[in-house]
């Protein structure tokens, strides 16, 4: 069976380019790989039928790079889902749009099995339960692009860790680069993914720094940098610093364990590992993990990977590897974190309901 797929938003991460992953010169005029449409051209069994968005520039440009044809680029996401039957939605657009964009696809006469949203999730905790119970009801699969969950070795480490790789896992201390939706999102759903425990309590700090100041075109969002700690409900410890500068920064995350610990720099192409030995820490070996993971290789396969992940949820081969309900948890530390430093006092997760509409505006 060919499964055909559309595409909501011809941005960068729908296989344009995205700033600070690709030449300058390049974004938004070549088409990348390590992108929705990327992924679906790699997967044999699935076909890039459609695209729309508001934009008819930046949708004739993304159609003629992409060989969607003239009459399959449609203005307005609703043009498209009323004129389309399609297997698989992909939503590729700002986050605050995720919302919209998620249920009308949801509702739609295109009737989707699948929607592949971007990360993260939603800018509001209201906004994500939403797009899920409306997914739910629908009987769609909401996978959330969180890529690093679609990468082997991380895949292979989580597995490690569940294993007893490095005991009962007590501390992690993280950093990435600012802003805290736009970026950090990727850093908690990673934790998430490797340590699985829910978050229960956060105290967070925002800097009000950004670094898209200067594509924004005077418009002013909330998300900026910042970090703080999360207590999981094992009772591990988490720092989290995603306070500094892209150019400055490191995707690093340090796990502690009772027999043992890992040291993971991506940026860096630096994973190491230690097991506690009488007493002292011996470097050893990753099991199974031949080289650290690098944005040159293992990034780039997070969308083929991805894509054909989708194909096996479809043909009930697996299970969703990060749905809906697994996206949620990284926006709803974040929001603590706004929360935190807006009232100056260390904040319980689940947050109360009665703020649950509290929005942080990105981009």
């Amino acid at each position: 069976m060919v499964y055909r797929a559309g595409i909501i938003g011809t941005g960068g991460i729908a296989g344009m380019g995205i700033l600070g992953l690709h030449e300058q010169d390049d974004i938004g005029s070549k088409k990348v790989r390590s992108s929705h449409a990327g992924g679906y051209t790699e997967t044999p069994n699935v076909e890039l039928n459609a695209v729309a968005d508001v934009d008819e520039q930046k949708l004739e440009t993304f159609g003629k790079a992409w060989d969607i044809p003239s009459e399959q680029r449609y203005v307005g996401h609703e043009s498209m889902l009323e004129a389309e039957n399609l297997d698989i939605v992909s939503v590729c657009t700002p986050t605050y749009l995720h919302r919209e964009h998620v249920i009308d696809a949801a509702l739609s006469s295109a009737s989707p099995s699948a929607i592949w949203c971007e990360k993260p999730i939603a800018s509001s905790i209201a906004d994500a339960e939403e797009m899920i119970s409306v997914c739910d009801a629908e009987g769609i699969e909401l996978i959330v692009n969180h890529s690093f969950r679609f990468t082997k070795k991380i895949q292979q480490l989580r597995s490690l860790l569940a294993d007893g790789l490095i005991g009962e896992i007590k501390a992690v201390n993280a950093q990435f680069r600012r802003e805290l939706l736009r970026n950090s999102t990727h850093l908690l759903d990673t934790l998430a993914f490797l340590v699985n425990s829910r978050p229960v309590r956060v105290s967070g700090y925002v800097n009000d720094e950004n670094d898209a100041v200067d594509a924004l075109d005077g418009r002013d969002v909330d998300d900026a940098g910042g970090g703080g700690f999360v207590v999981l409900e094992d009772g591990t410890f988490v720092t989290i610093d995603c306070t500094v500068a892209r150019e400055i920064s490191s995707m690093s995350i340090e796990l502690i364990g009772t027999e043992g610990k890992l040291y993971l720099n991506n940026d860096d192409g630096v994973w190491q590992y230690w097991r506690l030995e009488d007493g002292s820490h011996v470097e050893a070996p990753l099991p199974g993990i031949e080289s650290a993971w690098s944005w040159d290789t293992d990034y780039e396969e997070a969308f083929p990977n991805a894509a054909g992940h989708i194909v096996d949820l479809l043909e009930g081969r697996d299970d969703n590897l990060s749905s809906g309900e697994e996206a949620f948890q990284s926006v709803e530390i974040i929001i603590g974190f706004f929360l935190s430093h807006n009232t100056g006092s260390q904040v319980d997760l689940p947050i109360d309901p009665s703020l649950q509409d509290i929005t942080i505006t990105s981009w």
